[in-house]
């Protein structure tokens, strides 16, 4: 089987174990290449009655319309829930209770991510009998770019062993706009994208990753190796139900 049909195969084969013929999937829906390929994705391998896609602004999303637009291609059910209100709430509460003037970027970037979650699991509870997606690639775990217990948690993860090139060519394999497939990758809140902050590209990383470091800068392969010693406690605990391509059994399993 491709690649497309092993990660449909897999899907199919999670919802029949953890679920029944029923089961939907929930999706949050950022716009980007991850996302947009996990709803397809579960689409192919459920039917689109059964994906729901949740698009979760804070406040003003520059590129919702592309979220939105995931939605209409797919013809998915789809919710806006704006995560503004209650992030302002919870800060506020938090800032005045500890008599914090400022918040610490560590907090303003990652209670965004853990309120999207648990906003996930309310509406997968109203809707009942469902399972939300972890929606991260591989390349995003490696260098620990998510966060814990919020886009690094969910029920099952259809891209967790995927890199970032696996996942555009998926993506184009399933028909989906190419502007989406490649779009740069970025959090949304900082202006930068993930390998500007990085310092190195995820081409990069998958070289050095696949023993092909010789193909890249010395210093560039001494600080993704940094990197990933680094954030290995993160890393380690997830442990998400994953789907794992044939050809990289022996790596993952």
């Amino acid at each position: 089987m491709n690649l497309k049909n092993e990660a449909v195969f897999w899907i199919k084969e999670y919802f029949d174990k953890n679920g029944n013929e029923n089961t939907k999937a929930v999706i949050g829906i950022s716009g980007g290449k991850d996302s947009s390929v996990v709803a397809s994705l579960c689409c192919a391998a459920l039917g689109k009655d059964r994906v729901i896609g949740v698009l979760m602004p804070n406040g003003i999303q520059k590129d919702i319309q592309d979220a939105k637009r995931i939605c209409e291609f797919l013809g998915i059910k789809n919710y806006t829930i704006n995560i503004a209100q209650a992030y302002k709430a919870i800060s506020t509460e938090i800032s005045d209770k500890l008599n914090i003037q400022n918040m610490p970027e560590q907090f303003t970037s990652n209670m965004p991510a853990r309120l999207r979650m648990a906003t996930l699991y309310g509406i997968a509870a109203i809707e009942s009998n469902c399972r939300v997606s972890c929606n991260g690639n591989l390349s995003e775990r490696l260098t620990g770019f998510f966060t814990l217990w919020g886009d690094g948690a969910g029920d099952f993860a259809p891209l967790a062993n995927l890199f970032v090139s696996e996942v555009v060519k998926l993506g184009v394999e399933l028909g989906l706009p190419e502007d989406l497939c490649t779009k740069i990758p970025s959090d949304g809140m900082c202006g930068k994208t993930d390998e500007d902050k990085y310092g190195f590209t995820y081409d990069e990383l998958e070289k050095v990753v696949c023993n092909k470091e010789h193909e890249v800068d010395s210093k560039k392969v001494n600080l993704i190796k940094t990197k990933l010693k680094n954030i290995s406690f993160k890393r380690n605990l997830l442990n998400i139900p994953s789907f794992v391509p044939s050809n990289k059994k022996e790596l993952f399993e």
